[in-house]
C-alpha cells in the first residue's frame, strides 16, 4: 500500500491526525468511472452501517473491521476490480492505507432504514452528501429506494432521493440508485423480484429528479433470469447488477453467478456491484471469488 501506513496505525492517525484523511483524499489519483474494458466491477461493503452484518447463517460476520478492511484490501488487489462502495468510515480507513489510488469511489448516502427497524422505508441520508463527495474526490454516489405501497416512509424516500439525484447532476457526478418493490412479511421487508416489481422498480426510478442525465440503476436479478432481458428494456439509463447475499451454500453462489453471467449480456447492463458474495465467499478465498466475478464481464 502507497502510504505505508497499516490497519494496525488506524487508530493512532485518526486520534492525531484527523486532517491526514483529507489529505489522503486530495492527493489520491483518479480514474475516469468506465475504463478501457467498458465494464465495471464494484466490491461493495456499506452493509454495516445499515446495522446488516450478516452473512449466510453468521449474524455478525462483517462487524470485524480489522478482517473487513483485510478482505477489501484483497479484493482491491486483484485485476479486474474497478472499485469500492462503502460508507464514509471504510472509505476514510481505506484512503489512509493507500488502497483507493486508480480506484472508483462510491460513498454510500442513505443508510437510516436500519434494518429491522419500525422506520425501515423511511431510508434517511445519514450517509455521504453530494457535497462530501464532491469535497472528497470521489467519484459517485449510491443509493437505496425502497418502495412500499402501504408504507407513507416510502414516499419521504422518493422525494429525498429525487433532491439527491438533482444534487450529484449538479456536481456532474453520477448517482447509483438501487430500487425495489418492497412488502412486509410477518414484520419483516422482503423485496420483491419478480419480473413485474422489477420493470416497476425501473420504471419509477428512471423518472425522478429533474435530470436523469447522471444516473445509473442497480438492480437485483429477477427470480428467473430469463426474465432479465424483457425487464432490462424498461429504461435506458445504464446499470449494474447487484449482488447481495447470495445463501449459505457453495450451490448457492453458484446458481448466483449463472444469474449474473446471463444478465451480463444484455446491452444496457454494464457490470457488477457485488460485496458479501465476494468478500465472504461460501466456498473458497476472497481472491478465488473475485476473480470468478471477473470472469463473468
Amino acid at each position: 500500500m502507497s502510504s505505508g501506513i497499516s490497519i494496525s496505525d488506524l487508530v493512532k492517525v485518526r486520534a492525531r491526525h484527523p486532517e491526514a484523511i483529507a489529505e489522503a483524499a486530495a492527493r489520491r489519483v483518479r480514474r475516469p468511472l468506465v475504463g478501457d474494458s467498458g465494464r465495471l466491477m464494484i466490491v461493495a461493503a456499506d452493509h454495516p452501517a445499515r446495522g446488516a452484518l450478516a452473512v449466510g447463517g453468521h449474524k455478525l460476520a462483517m462487524a470485524n473491521r480489522t478482517e473487513l478492511l483485510e478482505r477489501l484490501c484483497v479484493a482491491l488487489s486483484r485485476p479486474g476490480v474497478d472499485g469500492v462502495l462503502a460508507t464514509a468510515d471504510i472509505l476514510e480507513d481505506l484512503l489512509l492505507l493507500g488502497a483507493l489510488d486508480n480506484k472508483v469511489v462510491m460513498g454510500s448516502m442513505n443508510r437510516g432504514g436500519l434494518a429491522g427497524a419500525s422506520f425501515e422505508l423511511d431510508d434517511r441520508f445519514t450517509g455521504h452528501r453530494p457535497q462530501d463527495i464532491a469535497r472528497l474526490g470521489f467519484d459517485a454516489g449510491k443509493l437505496l429506494l425502497r418502495i412500499d405501497y402501504s408504507d407513507e416512509g416510502s414516499l419521504a424516500t422518493m422525494v429525498s432521493t429525487a433532491r439527491a439525484i438533482d444534487e450529484m447532476a449538479e456536481r456532474r457526478l453520477p448517482i447509483f440508485v438501487e430500487p425495489f418493490i418492497s412488502r412486509r412479511i410477518d414484520g419483516k421487508v422482503t423485496n420483491d423480484l419478480s419480473a413485474e416489481a422489477v420493470t416497476k422498480s425501473i420504471a419509477i426510478t428512471s423518472g425522478l429528479a429533474g435530470t436523469s442525465a447522471y444516473t445509473w440503476l442497480k438492480v437485483p436479478v429477477t427470480e428467473d433470469a430469463d426474465d432479465m432481458a424483457a425487464v432490462m428494456e424498461t429504461s435506458m439509463l445504464p446499470a449494474v447488477l447487484l449482488g447481495g447475499d447470495v445463501g449459505k451454500s457453495p450451490r448457492d453462489q453458484e446458481g448466483a453467478y449463472e444469474k449474473w453471467r446471463k444478465a451480463l449480456s444484455l446491452p444496457t447492463v454494464q457490470g457488477l456491484v457485488v460485496g458479501r458474495a465476494l468478500l465472504y465467499p461460501a466456498e473458497g478465498s476472497v481472491e478465488q471469488a473475485v476473480d470468478t466475478a471477473v470472469g463473468l464481464l
